[in-house]
């Protein structure tokens, strides 16, 4: 089961991906992007990092998601006149992938987490004693993943760079 389970996850994280870029409106390309990185949340949680889940949540699809959506707005970046899921297929579209949604959230509840990943008996608990709960997470990250931090938050500032280009351009 938590072999499926990781599986799903990825292949849907992948697909949300790919319909990310390539949606023609801003909107349903955030949309997708939030969609993207609930998944990789969910990917945190098998692979037994509840927490760094819950902060991709928070963090991404809470905040930088909501950001991104209420800039796409207040710049009138979305056509007026068309969607993307429109008819009948886009609506049995939606239904599915909602459905799809749901089912990961029920298979994610019957997965045993701990047996995600299989660590030296002991050595969370040590890492903790030794420095913290929040040093153990923040030494990693920002010394040996400092790259990928900062690349993230690049991207992240040309993404909103872009849209006030875009909509200057429409003024």
């Amino acid at each position: 089961m938590l072999t499926f389970t990781f599986y799903l996850f990825s292949v849907l994280a992948i697909a949300s991906a790919v319909l990310c870029i390539t949606r023609r409106s801003p909107v349903a390309s955030a949309l997708w992007l939030a969609s993207t990185l609930f998944q990789v949340a969910g990917l945190f949680v098998l692979l037994g990092a509840p927490f760094l889940g819950a902060v991709q949540v928070l963090v991404y699809v809470g905040a930088i998601m909501v950001l991104f959506l209420f800039v796409i707005m207040l710049l009138n970046l979305g056509r007026q006149e068309a969607t993307d899921i429109r008819g009948l297929r886009g609506k049995v579209l939606a239904t599915v992938l909602g459905l799809v949604l749901i089912g990961e959230l029920l298979a994610l509840r019957s997965v045993a987490l701990s047996a995600a990943i299989t660590l030296p008996a002991g050595e969370v608990e040590r890492k903790v004693a030794e420095q913290g709960a929040l040093q153990a997470l923040a030494l990693p990250l920002f010394h040996q993943y400092v790259v990928a931090f900062e690349v993230t938050s690049v991207m992240l500032l040309a993404a909103i760079v872009g849209a006030v280009v875009l909509a200057k351009r429409r003024l």
